[in-house]
């Protein structure tokens, strides 16, 4: 069993900075690739960025390419999502997913936390 729990939301004008943090319980947070998915309001959740295990690679969407960096420190068993130049169309709910390698599915999701951007 793995909880996830989100932070670090908030309000942020255009053009501004935020990291957020998903901080994980269990022994096994360094065996789980970590993703971060955001959902606006009256839209679909989506994929926002993903990272191994071991931390050695890393995958974005392509409306957050360039500007987002997820990280994670297995030591501290969290994963961050530092997100710069943002947009007003970064206004969302974020959440963090894990799930083991090699399969599809996150199983274990966070509460998320909100992010709101204005312009």
């Amino acid at each position: 069993q793995v909880q996830l729990v989100e932070s670090g939301g908030g309000l942020v004008q255009a053009g501004g900075s935020l990291r957020i943090s998903c901080a994980a319980s269990g022994r096994t947070f360094s065996t789980y690739d970590m993703g971060w998915f955001r959902q606006a309001p009256g839209k679909e959740r989506v994929f926002v960025a993903a990272i191994r295990w071991s931390g050695g690679s890393t995958y974005y969407a392509d409306s957050v390419k360039g500007r987002f960096t997820i990280s994670r420190d297995n030591a501290k068993k969290t994963v961050y999502l530092q997100m710069n130049s943002l947009k007003p169309e970064d206004t969302a709910v974020y959440y963090c997913a894990s799930r083991s390698p090699g399969v599809e599915e996150y199983r274990y999701w966070g509460q998320g936390t909100q992010v709101t951007v204005s312009s």
